[in-house]
């Protein structure tokens, strides 16, 4: 039983201490062509193009949160997204500064900044803006818990609609009424044939006036289009991405040089290579026992 890592040299580096602690045997990419039938795992961003050279493969494991990159795996081969408390953290951390900087006008203020103009505006307590949560697994859960803790108001959004203790949740049949109060909405979802570009027109109209956005998702599910109107018409306020459509942006994109919008190139999370690896191993341990396996996904829901 081997794994076989794919990625930065750097990455390799870490994992290759973390499997030998471990006592588990790591296979760095490119492999030799006689080692290939002792791989159980691949951890990678995207794998191979060709899996049945690997006749003993029974896991994928994307080395990030995401897997919407991911080709459909054979079969008798479990895709699986790497969990780490790390990448939770610091997406829950980017979710939180952006509604915190949302809150206080900081786009407004930074546009001041660059024509060196001073003007003030009024500050309102953080208990009067109800924050929407789009997408309530690990990440959305504690970024509403830390929201909360702030003094914001919190409302969750998932397809299932399952309660959360000290939290109001609304299913899918609710979308309007999550919508209706969600004076910034955050998006978390993962990509799906369902979720894809669900923040449009439609969408944005349901919104209170002036709503925030904070869209750490991913970029196909938002209309940039349907997003500047939404601005221009007032809708939107103000909005943060951190994942965009098209991404990278380019460089001409009006998003870029909008004045209530900040974008940053997909940062709110990496993957810190010892957690990554300490999961691959999880992974492992999980096939020579048999049991479920760590952060797999489901091949009918897309997450």
């Amino acid at each position: 039983m081997a794994l076989l890592l794919s990625g930065p040299p750097e990455r390799a580096t870490i994992w290759a201490q973390v499997f030998a602690e471990a006592g588990e045997r790591l296979i760095v990419a490119p492999e030799a062509p006689e080692d290939r039938a002792d791989v159980t795992a691949i951890a990678c961003w995207k794998p191979p193009a060709d899996l049945s050279l690997y006749p003993a493969l029974r896991a994928v494991i994307s080395v990030g949160a995401g897997v919407d990159q991911m080709p459909a795996m054979p079969k008798g081969v479990t895709l699986c997204r790497t969990l780490a408390v790390g990448i939770e953290q610091m997406v829950r951390d980017w979710v939180v500064m952006s509604c915190l900087m949302l809150h206080r006008d900081m786009p407004r203020y930074l546009d001041q900044e660059r024509r060196g103009e001073w003007s003030s505006g009024p500050v309102a307590p953080a208990h009067r803006r109800t924050v929407g949560v789009m997408g309530l697994g690990r990440i959305g859960r504690l970024a509403m818990d830390s929201l909360q803790a702030l003094g914001f108001q919190t409302c969750g959004w998932s397809r299932s609609g399952d309660p959360l203790p000290g939290h109001r949740v609304y299913g899918a049949a609710d979308l309007r009424s999550f919508l209706a109060q969600a004076q910034t909405l955050v998006c978390l979802l993962p990509l799906t044939d369902q979720t894809r570009g669900i923040l449009n027109a439609d969408l944005f109209a349901q919104l209170p006036m002036g709503a925030h956005l904070v869209h750490a998702g991913r970029g196909a599910q938002l209309d940039s289009a349907a997003l500047m109107a939404a601005l221009d018409g007032g809708r939107i306020g103000a909005a943060m991405l951190d994942v965009t459509n098209p991404e990278p942006l380019p460089q001409d994109h009006p998003l870029w040089s909008d004045p209530r919008v900040v974008v940053t190139p997909h940062v709110a999370a990496s993957t810190d290579a010892q957690e990554g690896a300490r999961h691959a191993l999880a992974v492992l341990a999980a096939l020579r026992q048999g049991a479920p396996l760590p952060g797999r996904v489901d091949p009918g829901q897309g997450y």
